[in-house]
């Protein structure tokens, strides 16, 4: 399943159908480093492109370190891989909290990919409205769709807050499934601030949708939206991917709460991708 010499306790360990119990922060992002090489090598075998998706957070943060570090950099065609955002605050790329700015700071720069390739989400123009219909177009540009008309990314990678969050879906939003918009701007009201964010019909039409989540504190939302328990729906709780796969690695401490079913043993990547190989369209 991993590399010769790695040690069993820390390879991730299927213990439900696409929920990867990782040892510690660190793991989880290992996990998201081996899939994302074995996705970019998979579609631009099969279509000459690579499209991804990408989040914010800590954990994200590690995975982007690792993208850039000398044992995945060279693994990766970076001049046939296209990043977008899966969600963005109202910051210049240059605040420590544009997911964009944590991006090019830790891998960005480091990696041979063509500026050109790099697409972010331009949530601090004054009309952030009119910014997410200019982001619905470049996706046009580079995304093939569905048959209902949806883009299809290749990897959309996800957090998930404490409180059931996605991307920035929140719990309490309008039109979560019902919307016609790809991008969307929704007010978090808690925060006083609209956000830009891919919305739930492109999040699950999406061929590989990954969450990375790791606390302890995650742990009993993660059992709830794994179960599906909440009522009404989490925001992750609706992130199905029906046409395609649905991965999370976790570390130990979110995993405390959940059952375990028996294992497959087989290396979370290319259990994923050998699936996506027949399903990916």
């Amino acid at each position: 399943m991993d590399k010769p010499g790695v040690s069993p306790d820390l390879r991730p360990r299927e213990i439900r159908p696409g929920v990867w119990v990782c040892a510690d922060p660190n793991e989880v992002a290992r996990a998201a480093a081996r899939q994302f090489v074995d996705l970019a090598w998979q579609f631009i075998a099969r279509v000459g492109q690579f499209c991804v998706a990408l989040s914010g957070g800590k954990t994200p943060q590690l995975l982007y370190q690792l993208l850039a570090s000398d044992e995945f950099r060279n693994q990766i065609d970076w001049p046939k891989v296209h990043l977008f955002w899966g969600d963005e605050r109202p910051v210049p790329p240059e605040s420590p909290e544009s997911n964009y700015g944590m991006a090019r700071r830790e891998m960005l720069v480091r990696v041979p990919i063509p500026m050109a390739n790099v697409h972010r989400m331009e949530a601090d123009r004054s009309n952030i409205g009119r910014a997410a219909q200019d982001y619905e177009d470049v996706l046009r540009q580079y995304l093939d769709l569905d048959a209902a008309g949806w883009p299809r990314f290749h990897l959309i990678l996800l957090g998930m807050g404490p409180e059931g969050h996605t991307a920035s879906l929140f719990p309490g939003a309008r039109k979560l499934s019902g919307t016609l918009r790809w991008v969307s701007t929704p007010l978090v009201a808690r925060l006083a601030t609209r956000r830009m964010t891919l919305t739930l019909p492109v999040i699950n039409a999406a061929h590989n949708v990954t969450f990375l989540i790791v606390g302890d504190d995650k742990a009993k939302i993660l059992r709830t939206v794994l179960d599906g328990t909440a009522d009404p729906p989490l925001p992750a709780q609706l992130v199905t991917v029906p046409s395609g796969r649905r991965i999370f690695f976790v570390d130990r401490p979110a995993s405390a709460l959940l059952h375990s079913s028996a294992a497959s043993g087989t290396r979370p990547g290319v259990a994923g991708h050998s699936k996506t190989r027949e399903g990916s369209r």
